[in-house]
């Protein structure tokens, strides 16, 4: 993993802040032509900041400049509780003025296989390519307690070599269908934000910036040569990192 870029903030709202204003930044540089392509994941950390942002800064992002992606999905129907998709239409879609046609989300309802051939021609289609991948201009990621990222989990560590834009992997423990972009393509990210929050992700966190753990978590993995990374980190989250 190349150096890391950490940041630590005295709470979630914190970060909410500083991920709004990082777009903004990146907006105000685009042409008139241009989109800034975003990459989005579930959980309760970033469900909080989409919550904040929709709240504070409706009105200041220019989000008809945005594309919307999701850099994973349960199987499950939109409606349910577990999709990914909700959760963001939830907590940030539903209360702002982005264009329909710039949400791209995965279809967790549709046969996996066949969707995750859809979502990957809909990105190629739609996201501008950098070494002959493409390339999204930030993508927002989780961590899990076990180490996961996106759906790439321990015991399938091979989603990082994967030539794939999206694949299909099966948890376990559930037995659940997933569809999540693979780390070959999150990797040619031009940014990317691990955003954590809470005391119950210290453990992982301190383990994921120990260069000698690169080898067993997949968010040790993300490792993009020519992009940016950085950990967004709330004090909970951070308190046993060593900086």
């Amino acid at each position: 993993m190349n150096k890391l870029s950490i940041k630590i903030f005295e709470k979630s709202n914190d970060i909410a802040e500083y991920l709004a204003e990082f777009i903004i930044s990146k907006l105000n540089l685009l042409s008139d032509e241009d989109s800034f392509c975003l990459v989005v994941s579930g959980g309760n950390s970033p469900k909080n900041i989409f919550s904040y942002m929709a709240l504070h800064y409706k009105d200041k992002i220019n989000w008809s400049k945005i594309k919307l992606f999701w850099v994973d999905e349960r199987c499950v129907s939109p409606k349910d509780i577990q999709s990914n998709y909700r959760m963001v239409f939830d907590s940030l879609i539903s209360k702002i003025s982005i264009p329909l046609n710039n949400i791209f989300r995965i279809m967790g309802e549709e046969n996996p296989i066949t969707e995750a051939k859809r979502y990957s021609a809909v990105i190629n289609q739609n996201v501008p390519t950098y070494n002959g991948m493409p390339r999204f201009d930030l993508v927002l990621l989780g961590i899990g307690e076990d180490g996961h990222t996106a759906s790439i989990f321990p015991n399938n560590l091979s989603l990082f070599s994967a030539q794939d834009i999206c694949a299909v992997t099966i948890i376990g423990q559930t037995n659940q269908n997933r569809i999540t972009i693979t780390g070959r393509i999150i990797n040619n990210a031009d940014t990317i934000f691990f955003i954590s929050t809470g005391k119950n992700k210290a453990e992982i966190i301190s383990k994921i910036v120990k260069e000698e753990s690169w080898k067993i978590y997949p968010a040790s993995l993300v490792n993009p040569k020519n992009g940016i990374l950085k950990f967004l980190l709330d004090k909970d989250a951070s308190f046993l990192v060593d900086l």
